[in-house]
């Protein structure tokens, strides 16, 4: 059955391509899905514009051959920070934790047919932050950083400048267009990566309204929880789990899980109870049971933690208990998989991040690996058929490899080379001190000291130092290296390790996947997952959004919601 609703977006990117014409051009993708289509070849203006960024993805993706699929599904797997060592060091710690040497192991998404290399740059920084990175996948638009899925002609913090320049996300096309929408994250929900599906902002920061400055509020600007709740968009979130459940319950509520701990809202909302009463058949769980008793299908919504979840390696110590990502990637694809127009979701491995931050390769590639386990997950519940599974990175971080170790040396310990007569010993740097294969080129890990300060191994959780000269590197032959709580050593004493600028890796199969190939911009996925989904892809067409060859280059002013 179909409605007349509309569901309305905004006009920014049709007004400012009027000033860029459009020059057909024949592009040939893929031999195996070869096709020819017209769209905009444009030059790099002097002053970039969301427009430009919107029509250049588009083309990126449509010479590759995005027309050409059929999905029904789209899965996005974000691992926060996943830089391509730590994919070969999880690669190779998950293989030698399952007896092999490790190097010629896979993680899931190893397998997958179709990769390419994604740019990750924001508009303003060479090296990117979350928030900038996921807007730019959620809508096809690169941005700045630290803002939430609008153009870049806002300021960070510029309220006014935020509501002039929303971005529409795919997720808010989805919903909008009839289709189910999820979210899934061991961040909190109202993080950076998640907030980028349902929310726009002039701040990543403002992730609930006590987060946000009286001016702010005063102007007009709503907070993510809100944004993520009340969403105009169809239906809004189908299924949300994740951590971050203070900035949904207001002040005077007490958590359930943790006396000592309250919600955060200071505008008195109590935004579960939102959400409950815009999907009055759905559940809303806290806890492993209440998680394992949630009916498979009706809506979720899942709150774990008032922060971050655990990190995979403390999941299994939660009193409450706490559902892996697998385990939630199945319960998410389930329900969303009732709608028969299909569903768009987003899967995020977001401790990642955070562990790198903290110097601590062990969480970092424990939370890979737990990635790797989810993907696998949604691999064997889809089919190649009608679900493209794109698996990526918002950006990078510095993690390294060091030395030259053998084969099968143990990820997480210290270098071990072969000598001249095939034996096995640990390699020295010039002082004669031994090193591990897995270093930071930042970050608190380092060892550096001053004469008051001994040089030693630190451990996690790190708390900020005053670093001061280096006199030397610790011994670390009886340290080890490869325990849970150690931290890799660092190079520039920093109190958390930063993000790297490098290129990230995209790896996909199903409908529309033989497009991704080749070195692209990072906001092409967006067009990726749009034009390989043609009942979407359909929905802006219909807006009279697409050009001759049916390939969306601008937004729509609005289009009609269908419904099941």
């Amino acid at each position: 059955m179909r409605t007349a609703l509309l569901v309305f977006f905004p006009t920014v990117l049709a007004a400012a391509c009027a000033t860029t014409a459009p020059t057909a051009t024949s592009l040939v993708p893929a031999a195996s899905h070869a096709i020819h289509v017209s769209v905009p070849v444009i030059e790099h203006p002097q002053d970039e514009t969301a427009a430009w960024w919107f029509r250049d993805g588009a083309a990126q993706a449509a010479e590759r051959g995005a027309l050409a699929g059929q999905a029904k599904n789209v899965i996005l797997f974000v691992g926060d920070g996943m830089s391509l060592p730590t994919v070969a060091a999880a690669r190779i710690l998950d293989g030698q934790r399952k007896g092999g040497p490790g190097e010629n192991h896979r993680l899931s998404w190893e397998h997958f047919p179709s990769t390419a290399l994604s740019k990750t740059y924001n508009t303003d920084m060479q090296t990117p932050d979350s928030a900038g990175t996921m807007s730019a996948m959620a809508t096809g638009v690169k941005t700045r950083a630290g803002v939430i899925s609008i153009g870049q002609s806002a300021a960070f913090g510029d309220c006014a400048g935020a509501l002039a320049a929303p971005m529409t996300t795919l997720w808010q096309l989805a919903a909008g267009s009839g289709m189910a929408t999820g979210v899934v994250t061991t961040a909190r929900a109202t993080h950076a990566t998640p907030a980028a599906t349902f929310s726009h902002s002039a701040s990543r920061n403002w992730e609930s309204d006590a987060a946000m400055p009286d001016e702010a509020l005063a102007a007009g600007c709503v907070d993510i929880a809100r944004q993520m709740i009340e969403s105009p968009y169809g239906n809004g979130l189908d299924v949300l789990m994740g951590g971050g459940r203070t900035n949904f319950m207001p002040a005077d509520q007490v958590d359930p899980e943790y006396p000592e701990e309250s919600g955060r809202r200071k505008d008195g909302r109590d935004l579960i109870a939102t959400w409950q009463q815009r999907h009055p058949g759905g559940a809303y769980v806290w806890n492993a049971a209440q998680f394992a008793a949630a009916p498979a299908d009706a809506p979720l919504l899942g709150l774990f933690e008032p922060s971050h979840m655990q990190y995979e390696h403390h999941r299994p110590d939660d009193p409450a208990g706490e559902p892996s990502l697998a385990e939630m990637t199945r319960a998410a694809i389930t329900r969303l998989a009732n709608n028969p127009n299909g569903y768009v979701l987003l899967v995020e491995g977001g401790r990642i991040d955070h562990a790198h931050h903290d110097g601590n390769a062990y969480r970092a590639l424990d939370d890979t690996i737990a990635m790797s386990e989810a993907v696998e997950v949604a691999n064997a519940l889809t089919s190649a058929d009608d679900t493209l599974i794109l698996v990526t990175a918002d950006h990078a971080h510095t993690l390294s490899f060091v030395g030259y170790p053998a084969r099968g040396n143990p990820i997480l310990d210290k270098v071990r080379e072969t000598g001249k007569d095939g034996t096995l010993a640990l390699a020295k740097d010039a002082r004669g001190m031994p090193y591990t294969t897995l270093s930071y080129a930042n970050g608190p890990g380092y060892t550096g000291a001053s004469a008051s300060q001994p040089a030693g191994p630190k451990t996690f959780p790190h708390k900020p130092k005053d670093y001061q000269a280096a006199i030397g590197r610790p011994d670390l032959t009886r340290v080890d290296t490869a325990a849970p709580d150690y931290m890799q050593e660092a190079l520039v004493p920093t109190t958390a390790e930063s993000h790297g600028g490098d290129d990230v890796g995209i790896w996909a199969r199903g409908p529309g996947s033989e497009a991704v190939r080749g070195s692209v911009e990072q906001n092409v996925i967006f067009h990726f997952l749009l034009q390989s989904t043609p009942f979407l892809r359909q929905a802006v067409c219909d807006a009279g959004s697409c050009n001759a060859d049916g390939v969306p280059v601008e937004l729509p002013a609005a289009i009609p919601a269908k419904r099941p």
